[in-house]
């Protein structure tokens, strides 16, 4: 009986990534994820027949109207009974087929149709990840919307909002739990990697961005190994705050004489609880923030009380802001979703978010992650935010205005 239509090989970025996760996966190192790696290619480029075989024929079939980016086909199939919610055994969804395929008409009706935006397959792929091996840039930004629409909907029916930064444990666990400095990385009680050296670059970049000249007041909110803030007095300011949560990290502070350095102040406490005093010692020409263990929400509502109310953290006009950008880090598509959800959030707020697309090619082998428990980003491309105030306010859509531009 027919079976649908093979995917391409997968190479580059995804077969970088699979390899990865099954050196990650199987503890074995690299050499067996290698050797693993010729099975599981062969099994990935393989659509499963099991449908046919078993008498279910139009399931396999709309797989391959999807990959086929037959969209009347597929509708056809669907209205003959074959269910849309069917995978391949490596775990593809009609999606999945849909985005490979790159026709945009086929993948908007699969998601019209239920298939979640954000499936993965076995493998932890997207159908983002398939849209953009093939080059189908119309397709990826399909998914991208679709994923700005899909979170939108959740928050008006009260659900948790699905993007989180880095991290494993929620913040009152982070914050009564030991961490250690090791090396290169810093690591909480579980070995979640809190901060690793290698942001050392992107924090040189944030921290240009909300110093551009010496003298002006800085403010910081997570110290974790002061990368940035190191940067940040090589731009010397006139005041450096600092708020840091964690009394370890406190401590590491002051033994490394932080609280001794000339116009440097540090509030001991969680954002939330010292924002008053924090507020006292601004206005500031610049902001950042980088917290451990926090979520999307708690992101957002930094911003409300940064930027609203009639005493804003940011200086106005002239002040500019950024943040750790580490939403959705381990998918691309999940990035690109919370990066425009993020931005709309701030317009709202009169913010204007500007993301420059900076290279971050993170060498993924055993020596980066080693110790950690999850290696928190897996993307070439890292979308860094610079964000002032909005010079006139008209209500257009953020999401479409803060598309990456590429860093000059």
């Amino acid at each position: 009986m027919p079976s649908a239509t093979p995917l391409k090989p997968i190479t580059g970025m995804l077969k970088r990534r699979i390899i990865r996760d099954l050196a990650v996966g199987l503890g074995g190192g690299y050499v067996i994820a290698e050797v693993y790696w010729h099975y599981f290619d062969k099994h990935l480029k393989r659509v499963d027949d099991y449908y046919a075989k078993h008498g279910r024929l139009g399931s396999a079939q709309l797989l391959s109207a999807c990959y086929d980016g037959d969209c009347e086909r597929a509708r056809a199939l669907v209205a003959q009974g074959a269910e849309i919610f069917v995978t391949d055994e490596t775990g593809r969804t009609a999606l999945h087929f849909a985005a490979a395929s790159g026709d945009v008409d086929t993948v908007r009706y699969v998601l019209e149709a239920g298939i979640p935006w954000n499936a993965l397959d076995v493998g932890g792929f997207t159908a983002g990840d398939y849209a953009e091996a093939g080059g189908h840039d119309a397709a990826y930004d399909e998914l991208v919307q679709a994923g700005i629409r899909a979170e939108m909907v959740l928050r008006l029916v009260g659900a948790e909002p699905a993007a989180a930064g880095p991290g494993g444990a929620a913040n009152e666990d982070y914050l009564s739990q030991p961490v250690e400095y090791s090396g290169d990385k810093l690591v909480d009680a579980e070995n979640n990697g809190v901060m690793m050296s290698w942001e050392a670059p992107l924090m040189e970049l944030h921290a240009r961005a909300i110093c551009a000249k010496p003298g002006g007041a800085v403010l910081n909110v997570g110290f974790g190994m002061g990368i940035v803030d190191t940067a940040l007095q090589a731009l010397q300011p006139g005041r450096h705050v600092i708020v840091e949560a964690h009394p370890d990290v406190y401590r590491h502070m002051k033994s490394e004489g932080w609280d001794a350095k000339l116009g440097v102040h540090i509030v001991f406490g969680r954002w939330q609880d010292v924002l008053d005093e924090v507020r006292a010692l601004g206005p500031y020409d610049g902001v950042f923030f980088d917290t451990f263990g926090e979520f999307y929400k708690d992101l957002a509502e930094f911003h409300t009380a940064a930027f609203a109310g009639p005493c804003p953290l940011l200086r106005r006009p002239g002040g500019v802001y950024s943040f750790f950008n580490g939403l959705g880090g381990d998918h691309k598509l999940f990035h690109d979703v919370y990066c425009r959800i993020a931005a709309a959030d701030l317009g709202r707020l009169g913010i204007d978010t500007e993301y420059s697309r900076v290279a971050s090619d993170v060498a993924v082998d055993e020596e980066t992650w080693k110790g950690v428990k999850r290696p928190y980003w897996m993307l070439k491309c890292y979308n860094l935010p610079t964000c002032t105030w909005a010079a006139v306010q008209d209500g257009a859509g953020a999401e479409d205005d803060a598309a990456p531009q590429d860093a000059a």
